[in-house]
Protein backbone atom coordinates (compact mmCIF):
# COMPACT_ATOMS: atom_id res chain seq x y z
CA UNK A 1 0.00 0.00 0.00
CA UNK A 2 3.26 2.39 -1.12
CA UNK A 3 0.19 4.56 -2.18
CA UNK A 4 -1.79 5.06 0.83
CA UNK A 5 -0.63 6.83 3.50
CA UNK A 6 -1.69 6.73 7.52
CA UNK A 7 -2.22 10.37 8.83
CA UNK A 8 -2.79 11.62 12.69
CA UNK A 9 -2.77 15.49 12.57
CA UNK A 10 -1.57 16.41 16.42
CA UNK A 11 -1.93 14.21 20.02
CA UNK A 12 -5.04 15.83 20.82
CA UNK A 13 -6.65 12.47 21.42
CA UNK A 14 -4.98 9.81 22.86
CA UNK A 15 -6.01 6.49 21.02
CA UNK A 16 -7.59 3.53 22.67
CA UNK A 17 -4.37 1.07 20.95
CA UNK A 18 -1.85 2.24 22.45
CA UNK A 19 2.22 1.95 23.15
CA UNK A 20 3.59 0.42 25.87
CA UNK A 21 3.67 2.63 28.69
CA UNK A 22 6.51 5.49 27.85
CA UNK A 23 8.10 5.04 31.72
CA UNK A 24 10.03 8.19 32.99
CA UNK A 25 12.42 10.55 31.62
CA UNK A 26 14.40 13.53 32.11
CA UNK A 27 12.10 16.50 33.08
CA UNK A 28 12.87 19.24 30.80
CA UNK A 29 10.75 21.64 29.11
CA UNK A 30 12.41 24.34 25.99
CA UNK A 31 11.00 27.86 26.23
CA UNK A 32 10.49 28.54 22.70
CA UNK A 33 9.75 32.42 20.87
CA UNK A 34 6.94 33.68 19.15
CA UNK A 35 8.28 32.09 15.76
CA UNK A 36 8.70 28.45 16.95
CA UNK A 37 5.78 28.55 18.32
CA UNK A 38 3.58 25.94 15.67
CA UNK A 39 6.44 24.30 13.69
CA UNK A 40 5.63 21.81 11.18
CA UNK A 41 7.15 18.71 11.98
CA UNK A 42 6.35 15.03 9.88
CA UNK A 43 7.35 11.60 11.48
CA UNK A 44 7.44 8.93 8.69
CA UNK A 45 6.52 5.62 10.37
CA UNK A 46 3.77 4.81 13.25
CA UNK A 47 5.59 2.08 15.13
CA UNK A 48 6.85 2.74 18.11
CA UNK A 49 10.04 5.03 17.30
CA UNK A 50 7.60 6.87 15.13
CA UNK A 51 5.11 7.15 18.03
CA UNK A 52 7.39 7.63 20.94
CA UNK A 53 9.50 10.75 18.74
CA UNK A 54 6.37 12.45 18.15
CA UNK A 55 4.79 11.63 21.89
CA UNK A 56 8.51 13.49 23.18
CA UNK A 57 7.81 16.50 20.55
CA UNK A 58 4.38 16.99 21.48
CA UNK A 59 4.64 16.96 25.34
CA UNK A 60 7.99 19.51 25.56
CA UNK A 61 5.95 21.62 22.43
CA UNK A 62 1.95 21.48 23.01
CA UNK A 63 1.73 23.95 20.18
CA UNK A 64 3.99 21.90 17.47
CA UNK A 65 1.73 20.22 14.75
CA UNK A 66 3.51 16.70 14.29
CA UNK A 67 1.86 14.20 11.23
CA UNK A 68 2.42 10.69 11.39
CA UNK A 69 3.11 8.54 8.04
CA UNK A 70 1.87 5.36 7.03
CA UNK A 71 2.62 2.96 4.19
CA UNK A 72 0.22 0.31 5.86
CA UNK A 73 -3.53 1.03 6.25
CA UNK A 74 -2.85 0.53 9.96
CA UNK A 75 -0.66 1.86 12.61
CA UNK A 76 1.39 0.56 15.58
CA UNK A 77 4.28 -1.14 13.14
CA UNK A 78 5.79 -4.34 15.34
CA UNK A 79 3.14 -3.28 17.86
CA UNK A 80 0.68 -4.92 15.79
CA UNK A 81 3.05 -6.91 13.52
CA UNK A 82 5.43 -8.18 16.32
CA UNK A 83 6.85 -11.00 17.53
CA UNK A 84 4.10 -13.48 19.08
CA UNK A 85 0.66 -13.72 19.53
CA UNK A 86 0.85 -15.35 23.04
CA UNK A 87 3.43 -12.80 23.72
CA UNK A 88 1.54 -9.32 23.66
CA UNK A 89 3.42 -7.57 26.26
CA UNK A 90 6.54 -8.65 24.17
CA UNK A 91 7.97 -6.84 20.86
CA UNK A 92 11.41 -6.86 20.04
CA UNK A 93 12.13 -5.83 16.74
CA UNK A 94 11.15 -3.47 14.18
CA UNK A 95 13.28 -3.39 10.95
CA UNK A 96 11.38 -4.07 7.12
CA UNK A 97 14.06 -6.58 6.27
CA UNK A 98 16.01 -9.63 6.83
CA UNK A 99 19.60 -10.51 6.32
CA UNK A 100 19.84 -13.21 3.41
CA UNK A 101 21.90 -16.29 4.29
CA UNK A 102 23.80 -15.70 0.78
CA UNK A 103 24.45 -19.38 0.33
CA UNK A 104 23.36 -22.21 -2.25
CA UNK A 105 19.49 -23.51 -1.90
CA UNK A 106 18.09 -20.30 -0.49
CA UNK A 107 16.10 -19.56 -3.13
CA UNK A 108 14.35 -23.34 -2.66
CA UNK A 109 10.58 -23.73 -1.64
CA UNK A 110 10.58 -24.56 1.71
CA UNK A 111 13.33 -21.56 2.97
CA UNK A 112 11.71 -18.23 4.06
CA UNK A 113 12.78 -15.45 7.08
CA UNK A 114 11.75 -15.75 10.35
CA UNK A 115 10.55 -12.54 9.95
CA UNK A 116 8.32 -13.33 7.11
CA UNK A 117 6.61 -15.93 9.18
CA UNK A 118 6.10 -13.81 11.98
CA UNK A 119 4.43 -11.39 9.20
CA UNK A 120 2.59 -14.29 8.10
CA UNK A 121 0.77 -15.28 11.45
CA UNK A 122 0.58 -11.75 12.69
CA UNK A 123 -1.43 -10.48 10.31
CA UNK A 124 1.18 -8.41 8.06
CA UNK A 125 -0.87 -7.97 4.55
CA UNK A 126 2.69 -8.08 2.77
CA UNK A 127 2.99 -11.37 3.76
CA UNK A 128 -0.40 -13.17 3.58
CA UNK A 129 0.65 -15.19 0.55
CA UNK A 130 3.30 -16.80 2.04
CA UNK A 131 1.69 -20.04 2.22
CA UNK A 132 4.19 -21.95 4.35
CA UNK A 133 3.88 -25.50 3.88
CA UNK A 134 4.07 -27.11 7.35
CA UNK A 135 3.82 -31.01 6.62
CA UNK A 136 7.30 -31.99 7.13
CA UNK A 137 8.26 -33.66 10.45
CA UNK A 138 11.40 -30.90 10.72
CA UNK A 139 12.08 -27.47 10.89
CA UNK A 140 15.47 -26.18 11.32
CA UNK A 141 15.25 -22.03 12.05
CA UNK A 142 18.80 -20.96 11.65
CA UNK A 143 19.60 -18.10 14.92
CA UNK A 144 19.20 -18.57 18.23
CA UNK A 145 17.59 -15.24 19.31
CA UNK A 146 14.10 -14.57 20.73
CA UNK A 147 12.90 -14.64 17.18
CA UNK A 148 14.26 -17.72 16.52
CA UNK A 149 12.38 -19.21 20.12
CA UNK A 150 9.24 -17.50 19.16
CA UNK A 151 8.87 -19.38 16.00
CA UNK A 152 9.91 -22.29 17.46
CA UNK A 153 7.12 -21.74 20.35
CA UNK A 154 4.66 -20.73 17.62
CA UNK A 155 5.40 -24.22 15.71
CA UNK A 156 4.88 -26.35 18.82
CA UNK A 157 2.50 -24.98 21.13
CA UNK A 158 -0.76 -26.87 20.70
CA UNK A 159 -3.36 -24.84 18.31
CA UNK A 160 -5.62 -24.67 20.81
CA UNK A 161 -3.56 -22.50 22.86
CA UNK A 162 -3.39 -20.14 20.37
CA UNK A 163 -7.22 -19.94 19.80
CA UNK A 164 -7.51 -16.80 21.96
CA UNK A 165 -4.61 -14.77 20.67
CA UNK A 166 -5.15 -12.28 18.07
CA UNK A 167 -3.13 -14.59 15.82
CA UNK A 168 -4.57 -14.98 12.04
CA UNK A 169 -7.72 -16.94 11.43
CA UNK A 170 -5.86 -18.36 8.45
CA UNK A 171 -2.44 -19.12 10.13
CA UNK A 172 -4.35 -20.71 13.30
CA UNK A 173 -6.07 -22.83 10.23
CA UNK A 174 -2.61 -23.88 8.91
CA UNK A 175 -1.36 -24.69 12.20
CA UNK A 176 -3.99 -26.93 13.59
CA UNK A 177 -3.03 -28.89 10.04
CA UNK A 178 0.91 -28.66 10.53
CA UNK A 179 3.16 -32.04 10.80
CA UNK A 180 6.25 -30.21 12.39
CA UNK A 181 7.05 -32.42 14.94
CA UNK A 182 10.55 -31.15 15.93
CA UNK A 183 12.75 -27.92 15.10
CA UNK A 184 16.19 -27.35 15.77
CA UNK A 185 17.21 -24.10 16.30
CA UNK A 186 21.09 -23.69 15.10
CA UNK A 187 23.72 -21.21 15.88
CA UNK A 188 27.39 -20.60 14.97
CA UNK A 189 28.83 -20.04 18.46
CA UNK A 190 27.67 -21.77 21.89
CA UNK A 191 25.74 -21.95 24.91
CA UNK A 192 27.70 -18.80 26.25
CA UNK A 193 26.63 -16.67 23.01
CA UNK A 194 22.99 -17.50 22.26
CA UNK A 195 20.96 -14.41 22.09
CA UNK A 196 17.52 -15.19 23.37
CA UNK A 197 16.64 -14.03 26.38
CA UNK A 198 15.92 -16.33 30.17
CA UNK A 199 12.05 -15.35 30.28
CA UNK A 200 11.87 -16.96 26.48
CA UNK A 201 14.28 -19.82 27.18
CA UNK A 202 11.83 -20.80 30.37
CA UNK A 203 8.66 -20.59 28.79
CA UNK A 204 10.13 -22.73 25.97
CA UNK A 205 11.10 -25.77 28.34
CA UNK A 206 8.07 -25.63 29.58
CA UNK A 207 5.69 -25.82 26.42
CA UNK A 208 3.23 -28.13 26.59
CA UNK A 209 3.87 -31.37 24.99
CA UNK A 210 7.31 -30.75 23.72
CA UNK A 211 10.50 -31.56 25.79
CA UNK A 212 13.62 -29.62 25.26
CA UNK A 213 16.67 -31.40 23.51
CA UNK A 214 20.62 -30.24 24.54
CA UNK A 215 23.56 -32.05 24.23
CA UNK A 216 25.30 -32.59 27.69
CA UNK A 217 28.68 -32.52 25.41
CA UNK A 218 27.79 -28.70 24.19
CA UNK A 219 28.37 -27.55 28.05
CA UNK A 220 31.45 -29.22 29.27
CA UNK A 221 33.80 -27.41 31.03
CA UNK A 222 30.82 -24.45 30.95
CA UNK A 223 30.32 -24.31 34.94
CA UNK A 224 33.70 -22.56 35.25
CA UNK A 225 33.60 -20.35 32.58
CA UNK A 226 30.28 -18.58 33.75
CA UNK A 227 31.55 -17.66 37.30
CA UNK A 228 32.82 -13.71 35.77
CA UNK A 229 30.05 -13.48 33.52
CA UNK A 230 27.31 -10.38 34.04
CA UNK A 231 24.22 -12.07 36.66
CA UNK A 232 21.80 -12.36 33.41
CA UNK A 233 24.09 -14.03 31.15
CA UNK A 234 24.71 -16.03 34.28
CA UNK A 235 21.32 -16.98 34.99
CA UNK A 236 20.53 -18.07 31.51
CA UNK A 237 23.37 -20.30 30.84
CA UNK A 238 23.24 -22.08 34.69
CA UNK A 239 19.28 -22.49 33.16
CA UNK A 240 20.59 -23.75 29.97
CA UNK A 241 23.18 -26.18 32.32
CA UNK A 242 20.50 -27.62 34.10
CA UNK A 243 18.35 -28.73 31.99
CA UNK A 244 21.03 -30.46 29.87
CA UNK A 245 22.95 -32.25 32.44
CA UNK A 246 20.69 -32.26 34.99
CA UNK A 247 18.00 -35.28 35.72
CA UNK A 248 14.52 -33.89 35.79
CA UNK A 249 12.48 -34.75 37.82
CA UNK A 250 9.39 -36.99 38.31
CA UNK A 251 6.37 -34.50 37.25
CA UNK A 252 8.88 -33.09 34.83
CA UNK A 253 10.41 -36.77 33.48
CA UNK A 254 6.77 -37.76 33.18
CA UNK A 255 5.62 -34.69 31.00
CA UNK A 256 8.73 -34.97 28.91
CA UNK A 257 7.93 -38.56 28.36
CA UNK A 258 4.36 -37.88 27.24
CA UNK A 259 5.31 -34.85 24.68
CA UNK A 260 4.93 -35.90 21.30
CA UNK A 261 7.29 -32.66 19.88
CA UNK A 262 10.82 -31.54 20.61
CA UNK A 263 13.01 -28.74 19.94
CA UNK A 264 16.65 -28.44 20.37
CA UNK A 265 19.31 -26.18 20.18
CA UNK A 266 22.13 -27.04 17.87
CA UNK A 267 25.87 -25.32 18.57
CA UNK A 268 29.02 -24.83 17.10
CA UNK A 269 27.21 -25.09 13.59
CA UNK A 270 27.31 -22.49 10.60
CA UNK A 271 24.90 -23.16 7.53
CA UNK A 272 26.62 -23.70 4.20
CA UNK A 273 24.02 -25.05 1.62
CA UNK A 274 20.09 -25.61 2.02
CA UNK A 275 19.62 -29.10 0.26
CA UNK A 276 17.55 -30.07 -2.84
CA UNK A 277 15.20 -32.47 -2.45
CA UNK A 278 15.91 -35.63 -5.26
CA UNK A 279 13.57 -33.54 -7.96
CA UNK A 280 15.06 -30.12 -6.83
CA UNK A 281 11.56 -28.74 -6.03
CA UNK A 282 11.98 -28.04 -2.63
CA UNK A 283 13.82 -27.81 0.76
CA UNK A 284 14.97 -31.17 1.84
CA UNK A 285 17.80 -30.08 4.69
CA UNK A 286 20.81 -28.01 5.63
CA UNK A 287 24.58 -28.90 5.57
CA UNK A 288 26.44 -27.05 8.36
CA UNK A 289 30.12 -26.42 8.59
CA UNK A 290 30.97 -27.36 12.55
CA UNK A 291 32.73 -25.00 14.04
CA UNK A 292 34.99 -24.00 17.18
CA UNK A 293 35.42 -20.74 19.03
CA UNK A 294 38.58 -18.39 18.94
CA UNK A 295 38.89 -15.40 20.82
CA UNK A 296 37.49 -14.01 24.03
CA UNK A 297 34.51 -12.27 25.51
CA UNK A 298 33.06 -9.71 23.01
CA UNK A 299 35.88 -10.59 19.88
CA UNK A 300 34.65 -14.10 20.29
CA UNK A 301 33.71 -15.51 16.95
CA UNK A 302 32.83 -19.06 15.05
CA UNK A 303 35.53 -20.42 12.64
CA UNK A 304 35.21 -23.41 11.01
CA UNK A 305 36.58 -27.13 11.43
CA UNK A 306 36.93 -28.74 8.16
CA UNK A 307 34.05 -30.81 9.06
CA UNK A 308 30.52 -31.20 7.85
CA UNK A 309 27.19 -32.51 8.68
CA UNK A 310 24.02 -32.60 7.11
CA UNK A 311 20.90 -32.24 8.92
CA UNK A 312 17.46 -33.52 7.12
CA UNK A 313 14.47 -31.19 7.34
CA UNK A 314 11.38 -29.99 5.16
CA UNK A 315 11.23 -26.44 6.15
CA UNK A 316 13.95 -23.86 6.45
CA UNK A 317 13.30 -20.54 8.06
CA UNK A 318 16.50 -18.15 8.46
CA UNK A 319 16.10 -15.80 12.05
CA UNK A 320 19.68 -14.09 11.54
CA UNK A 321 19.00 -10.65 11.88
CA UNK A 322 17.13 -7.81 10.42
CA UNK A 323 18.37 -4.68 8.44
CA UNK A 324 16.52 -1.42 7.61
CA UNK A 325 16.22 -0.52 4.16
CA UNK A 326 16.71 2.81 2.27
CA UNK A 327 13.91 5.75 2.70
CA UNK A 328 14.46 7.41 -0.45
CA UNK A 329 17.95 8.31 -2.99
CA UNK A 330 17.20 11.78 -1.19
CA UNK A 331 18.50 10.27 2.15
CA UNK A 332 21.94 9.24 3.29
CA UNK A 333 22.02 5.57 3.57
CA UNK A 334 25.02 3.19 5.01
CA UNK A 335 23.82 -0.10 3.03
CA UNK A 336 26.64 -1.93 5.28
CA UNK A 337 25.61 -1.08 8.17
CA UNK A 338 21.54 -0.85 7.31
CA UNK A 339 21.13 2.68 9.08
CA UNK A 340 20.92 6.33 8.23
CA UNK A 341 24.00 8.04 8.99
CA UNK A 342 23.40 10.21 11.83
CA UNK A 343 25.24 11.87 15.27
CA UNK A 344 22.24 11.42 17.90
CA UNK A 345 19.82 11.36 15.49
CA UNK A 346 20.31 14.37 13.13
CA UNK A 347 21.00 12.68 9.94
CA UNK A 348 24.46 13.98 8.77
CA UNK A 349 24.60 16.45 5.61
CA UNK A 350 21.11 17.20 6.04
CA UNK A 351 19.96 19.98 8.40
CA UNK A 352 15.89 19.22 9.22
CA UNK A 353 16.14 15.59 8.79
CA UNK A 354 16.07 13.40 11.86
CA UNK A 355 16.37 9.30 12.29
CA UNK A 356 15.20 7.15 15.01
CA UNK A 357 15.08 3.37 15.72
CA UNK A 358 16.94 0.86 13.89
CA UNK A 359 17.22 2.57 10.89
CA UNK A 360 19.45 5.21 13.58
CA UNK A 361 21.01 2.42 15.49
CA UNK A 362 20.59 -0.83 13.83
CA UNK A 363 18.49 -3.91 14.71
CA UNK A 364 19.65 -4.03 18.92
CA UNK A 365 17.02 -3.30 21.88
CA UNK A 366 13.78 -4.16 22.93
CA UNK A 367 10.98 -1.43 22.76
CA UNK A 368 12.07 0.00 25.82
CA UNK A 369 15.37 0.45 23.84
CA UNK A 370 13.82 2.70 21.10
CA UNK A 371 11.47 4.49 23.71
CA UNK A 372 14.50 6.31 25.00
CA UNK A 373 16.35 6.37 21.71
CA UNK A 374 13.17 8.01 20.29
CA UNK A 375 12.90 10.57 23.59
CA UNK A 376 16.59 11.57 22.19
CA UNK A 377 16.07 12.22 18.65
CA UNK A 378 13.16 14.56 19.90
CA UNK A 379 15.18 16.23 22.32
CA UNK A 380 18.10 17.31 19.67
CA UNK A 381 15.08 18.23 17.18
CA UNK A 382 13.90 20.66 19.61
CA UNK A 383 17.55 22.03 21.01
CA UNK A 384 18.37 23.15 17.00
CA UNK A 385 14.62 24.66 16.87
CA UNK A 386 15.54 26.29 19.53
CA UNK A 387 18.72 27.32 18.34
CA UNK A 388 17.48 28.82 14.80
CA UNK A 389 19.20 26.35 13.20
CA UNK A 390 15.82 24.47 11.67
CA UNK A 391 13.94 26.78 8.88
CA UNK A 392 12.10 29.80 9.81
CA UNK A 393 8.81 31.36 8.38
CA UNK A 394 5.58 29.83 7.83
CA UNK A 395 5.44 25.74 6.89
CA UNK A 396 2.81 24.86 4.96
CA UNK A 397 2.78 21.10 6.29
CA UNK A 398 0.35 18.52 5.75
CA UNK A 399 -1.75 21.07 3.45
CA UNK A 400 1.07 20.70 1.06
CA UNK A 401 0.92 16.98 1.25
CA UNK A 402 -2.57 16.79 1.18
CA UNK A 403 -2.89 18.50 -2.66
CA UNK A 404 -0.35 16.41 -3.60
CA UNK A 405 -2.35 13.33 -2.41
CA UNK A 406 -5.39 14.99 -3.86
CA UNK A 407 -3.51 15.45 -7.84
CA UNK A 408 -2.37 11.98 -7.54
CA UNK A 409 -6.27 10.39 -6.81
CA UNK A 410 -5.06 8.96 -3.51
CA UNK A 411 -7.40 9.11 -0.34
CA UNK A 412 -4.99 8.72 2.70
CA UNK A 413 -6.49 6.54 5.72
CA UNK A 414 -7.21 8.92 8.68
CA UNK A 415 -7.06 8.11 12.43
CA UNK A 416 -10.67 8.12 12.88
CA UNK A 417 -10.42 5.50 9.50
CA UNK A 418 -8.65 3.16 11.82
CA UNK A 419 -10.84 3.44 14.72
CA UNK A 420 -13.75 2.20 12.47
CA UNK A 421 -11.06 -0.80 11.77
CA UNK A 422 -10.47 -1.15 15.03
CA UNK A 423 -13.93 -1.38 16.07
CA UNK A 424 -14.51 -3.93 13.11
CA UNK A 425 -11.49 -6.25 14.43
CA UNK A 426 -12.97 -6.32 17.83
CA UNK A 427 -16.19 -7.33 16.99
CA UNK A 428 -15.43 -9.86 14.76
CA UNK A 429 -13.18 -11.26 17.12
CA UNK A 430 -15.90 -11.67 20.02
CA UNK A 431 -17.69 -14.21 18.54
CA UNK A 432 -14.72 -16.88 18.97
CA UNK A 433 -13.05 -15.44 22.63
CA UNK A 434 -10.71 -13.63 20.60
CA UNK A 435 -9.56 -10.04 21.46
CA UNK A 436 -9.20 -9.42 17.65
CA UNK A 437 -9.78 -11.38 14.74
CA UNK A 438 -7.43 -9.17 12.36
CA UNK A 439 -7.70 -7.57 8.94
CA UNK A 440 -5.20 -8.27 6.48
CA UNK A 441 -6.37 -7.70 2.86
CA UNK A 442 -5.88 -3.78 2.28
CA UNK A 443 -8.86 -4.17 0.00
CA UNK A 444 -11.60 -5.63 2.60
CA UNK A 445 -10.45 -2.32 4.89
CA UNK A 446 -10.85 0.42 2.09
CA UNK A 447 -14.22 -1.39 1.11
CA UNK A 448 -15.20 -0.98 5.09
CA UNK A 449 -14.18 2.56 4.77
CA UNK A 450 -16.02 3.30 1.78
CA UNK A 451 -12.49 3.94 -0.21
Amino acid sequence: MASRCWRWWGWSARPRTRLPPAGSTPSFRHHFSTQEKTPQICVVGSGPAGFYTAQHLLKQHPQAHVDIYEKQPVPFGLVRFGVAPDHPEVKSYGAEDHRALEIPGEELPGVCSARAFVGWYNGLPENQELEPDLSCDTAVILGQGNVALDVARILLTPPEHLERTDITKAALGVLRQSRVKTVWLVGRRGPLQVAFTIKELREMIQLPGARPILDPVDFLGLQDKIKEVPRPRKRLTELLLRTATEKPGPEEAARQASASRAWGLRFFRSPQQVLPSPDGRRAAGVRLAVTRLEGVDEATRAVPTGDMEDLPCGLVLSSIGYKSRPVDPSVPFDSKLGVIPNVEGRVMDVPGLYCSGWVKRGPTGVIATTMTDSFLTGQMLLQDLKAGLLPSGPRPGYAAIQALLSSRGVRPVSFSDWEKLDAEEVVRGQGTGKPREKLVDPQEMLRLLGH
